[in-house]
């Protein structure tokens, strides 16, 4: 073994390494990786600082347009338009000239058109199957190519 180590460190290659002109260069290029690594480390925490303003920035306007969306809406509140609407609703008032008609929610809802009534869930009801068949049907239906599964 120490015989091993003595040829290591006697060979042609190993003795170059001692030469101060390859000294000088691990030194410098162990300084340009330092460097560097300095770099990316100041470019990565740029980048994060970066989407952070840029997350705060829409927020920003976000609240902006927010702002701009309740000032509008108490604009609005001010006008005669909102107290009329107002009027209306509450107190069932109307505008001069205009007559109310008050209906019986009975028959308005005789002359309403009726809609259709689907039984799709009373069906449904009784033809659910639990997940794990549906699951295995689907899983057969795939392997042996039948078409889709109606669950």
């Amino acid at each position: 073994m120490l015989d091993k180590i003595k040829n290591f460190l006697e060979h042609p290659r190993f003795r170059d390494l001692k030469d101060t002109r390859m000294l000088g260069f691990g030194v410098f290029l162990i300084l340009v990786l330092l460097a560097s690594w300095s770099g990316v480390n100041v470019i990565q925490t740029n980048y994060g600082l970066q989407k952070q303003i840029a997350q705060m920035q829409q927020q920003n306007k976000l609240s902006e347009l927010s702002n701009t969306n309740l000032k509008l809406q108490n604009e609005f509140y001010k006008t005669d338009t909102y107290l009329e609407l107002q009027a209306r609703k509450q107190f069932g008032k109307g505008a001069a000239g205009e007559t109310l008609l008050l209906i019986p929610r009975d028959v308005a809802l005789s002359h309403a058109p009726s809609l259709p009534y689907k039984k799709v869930a009373t069906a449904d009801k009784a033809h659910r199957k639990p997940f794990y068949q549906k699951n295995f049907e689907a899983w057969m239906s795939f392997i042996f190519r039948s078409g889709p599964v109606n669950n």
